[in-house]
């Protein structure tokens, strides 16, 4: 039905709030409105469509702008005529929700002459069609996911859009193309993700609480938590002395390098704590790990009754690597006063030592310094000032985030299997 009366300007209400969306009652079907020109700018108003929405319309449209993942045209298009069912204009419509006044026109055209579907569904753009048909499509995929040619280490845009070509009846087909069909399936095949969990078992799951265990306990000084890890570093000299910076000129130094050889570093830092230690080393054999440990004992918590190590499952990490380097007597002392503890295999993320590895990598050995002496040096400074600062890690995993974010992975008791 359509129904021919004047307007008022003037009249055309404000835009309203979402809650006023949900209060108003339009039961009415909507009707196609014209407005009679009476004058040059009212000619520019052309023909208006009034929305009255009914009640599951509202309904449907108040859930979609509430919440939920929803194309962003979608979103606008149902802003839109909730506003317009509350009375607001077409002017004021298109500012709030920040679209053209064409845009607005359309959407409404679009329910008053089909129905909400139409109105907030894509209509078909011009433009050439697909070229890939949806079995087309489905061979791309197939063969993306699929090994790559002999002597390839990846799959291309370039080498997927030839692989089309000698298997469908296509003369050519375009990367612009291939790509495109490959991000609607969010596929790259040329990327590669590495997993470091490749099964939680019971022993997996032991060794993790166990650990998270201790980071969750109160701090004792009688028993202290100490993790413990190694790490190697290559000493690097410059060939050409460096430019320093200056303004509006970045630090400059050449490309080439001099290699002089590898150290290693041994890491201790205390969990409940602002301590943490660093040996520089020329190796890591289980001797170097020995007295480490002695050192852990006498030297660095000579007042603990036992320290616990927290430690990955490098095959020095021992008891038997201290019988190598000391005496049964002297071996055992130093083992009365140590509780190892290992995190899972392919586990090394629970050692909390890793992270202080990063931070000591970005702060202190992101350069090049070409000599044992200059080395411990730096990193001495470095440590000085952060157990002064009081810097601690702030571990937040803890047994109850496991079971809640790894519960499917835990192993399933006998009798629950059964049952």
């Amino acid at each position: 039905m359509q129904t021919r009366v004047k307007v008022n300007k003037r009249q055309i209400l404000a835009l309203l709030g979402r809650k006023a969306f949900c209060r108003a009652t339009h039961v009415c079907h909507p009707i196609q409105l014209f407005v009679r020109a009476s004058n040059a700018e009212e000619t520019r108003m052309n023909v208006r469509y009034r929305v009255e929405l009914s009640q599951t319309e509202r309904a449907e449209l108040t859930a979609i702008v509430s919440g939920g993942k929803h194309a962003a045209r979608k979103l606008k298009r149902a802003q839109i005529l909730l506003a317009a069912d509350a009375g607001a204009s077409d002017d004021d419509i298109a500012t709030s929700v920040a679209v053209g006044g064409s845009t607005v026109y359309r959407t409404k055209q679009r329910f008053v002459l089909g129905n909400l579907e139409a109105a907030l569904s894509e209509q078909p753009r011009p433009g050439a069609g697909r070229k890939l048909s949806g079995k087309e499509e489905a061979l791309l995929v197939a063969t993306a996911c699929s090994k790559p040619p002999q002597g390839r280490a990846r799959w291309t845009l370039e080498l997927l859009a030839g692989a089309m070509v000698s298997l469908t009846e296509h003369v050519s087909l375009s990367r612009e193309t291939v790509r495109r069909r490959l991000a609607e399936n969010d596929l790259k095949p040329w990327r590669k993700d590495m997993w470091c969990i490749p099964q939680v078992d019971a022993e997996y799951v032991a060794r993790m609480e166990d650990v998270l265990d201790l980071y969750a306990e109160e701090p004792n000084p009688k028993r202290p938590v100490v993790c413990f890890d190694e790490s190697p570093t290559q000493l690097i000299g410059e060939m050409r002395q460096p430019i320093p910076a200056a303004p509006g000129q970045l630090e400059r130094f050449d490309c080439e390098y001099k290699r002089n050889g590898t150290a290693n570093l041994f890491i201790f830092l205390d969990v409940h704590r602002p301590w943490r230690k660093v040996k520089v080393t020329e190796r890591r054999s289980a001797e170097d790990y020995a007295h480490c440990m002695r050192e852990v004992v006498d030297v660095h918590c000579p007042d603990a009754e036992r320290v616990r190590v927290v430690q990955d499952n490098l095959s020095t990490h021992s008891a038997g690597a201290l019988y190598q380097a000391f005496p049964p007597a002297e071996a055992r002392r130093i083992l009365r006063r140590l509780e190892f503890h290992y995190t899972p295999k392919h586990a090394s993320w629970l050692n909390m030592v890793e992270i202080e590895i990063g931070v000591l990598r970005g702060q202190c050995l992101d350069r090049r310094i070409d000599s044992n002496e200059q080395l411990e040096a730096e990193i001495a400074a470095w440590e000085r000032q952060r157990n002064a600062s009081g810097a601690r890690i702030k571990w937040m995993f803890t047994i109850d985030k496991a079971r809640a974010k790894m519960g499917r992975a835990y192993p399933q008791p006998a009798s629950l299997r059964q049952g």
